[in-house]
């Protein structure tokens, strides 16, 4: 076959947003030139390299979007927070102890071990903490959202998967708020406080976007908060509690007074 009857392929480079093999607006650009209204900076233009904060690439060509934008300021300003040496050290803890709900995972056994009252109940929050990651899990390999790309610095920690939405760190933390604080309320002021931090710390850490964290957390929370009748059967009433009628202002349920000895009168 002659090169003539060849038909020619067309060149499609390997890159996100290709088009054609026009040249960019970024490379007919000319500084130099004050005639030049060409913006390389247009994010209208469909030739602008891939967004990484615009994953889907949906605003290409139409613009950013607000809420865009305003996670790429929010993801900045936590992940410039890691800048502190201490605070970088605790992101890395709390993410490496929340990672396939470790952390939490190990606390309902150990409850469940020290707690034999409440031992069905503990293992069930446990269950609930397992499946709300497995839940998280599945809808990742489902919207398959990617990472951030931070153009400022590396993240602080390595990540399990490639994919960030919804964040199981966030959504174990959430279920183990609610299920613990129902199983051991007096648990609450310190259970709440380390689920919350354990979510921030995978922004300051710099391997998800603000919406992953909120999602991962509304899942998780929503999840344990349909398994809480599951629980409510291994709830017992706490200590000191009364029976209902026993002792109560209206007087049912009262013992009687001892009588007076029979015989009338006073004795002299």
């Amino acid at each position: 076959m002659r090169d003539a009857d060849r038909t020619p392929r067309p060149n499609r480079p390997n890159r996100p947003n290709w088009r054609d093999d026009r040249p960019s607006r970024r490379d007919r650009h000319d500084p130099s030139d004050p005639s030049d209204p060409s913006d390389p900076s247009d994010p209208t233009d469909p030739s602008v390299p891939f967004d990484p904060f615009d994953p889907y690439g949906g605003n290409r060509g139409r613009g950013r979007s607000g809420w865009t934008a305003a996670e790429r300021r929010l993801l900045a300003v936590m992940r410039g927070c890691g800048d502190d040496p201490r605070v970088a050290a605790a992101a890395r803890a709390l993410s490496h102890g929340g990672e396939h709900a470790a952390l939490w995972l190990a606390a309902g056994l150990l409850c469940a071990a020290a707690d034999r009252e409440r031992r069905s109940g503990w293992l069930r929050g446990t269950a609930l903490v397992a499946a709300a990651h497995l839940a998280s899990v599945a809808v990742k390999q489902v919207v398959r959202r990617p990472r951030p790309l931070l153009p400022a610095g590396e993240p602080l920690v390595r990540t399990a998967g490639r994919h960030s939405f919804p964040s199981s760190h966030a959504a174990s933390a959430a279920a183990a708020a609610v299920t613990f604080g129902v199983l051991r309320p007096a648990g609450r002021a310190v259970v709440r406080p380390l689920a919350a931090a354990m979510c921030v710390s995978r922004l300051v850490a710099g391997v998800h976007y603000p919406t992953d964290v909120a999602a991962g957390a509304l899942l998780g929370g929503l999840l344990a908060h349909g398994g809480t009748p599951w629980l409510s059967g291994c709830v017992r009433p706490s200590v000191g509690v009364r029976p209902s009628g026993e002792g109560s202002p209206s007087g049912r349920g009262r013992p009687s007074a001892p009588g007076r000895p029979s015989g009338g009168g006073r004795r002299v």
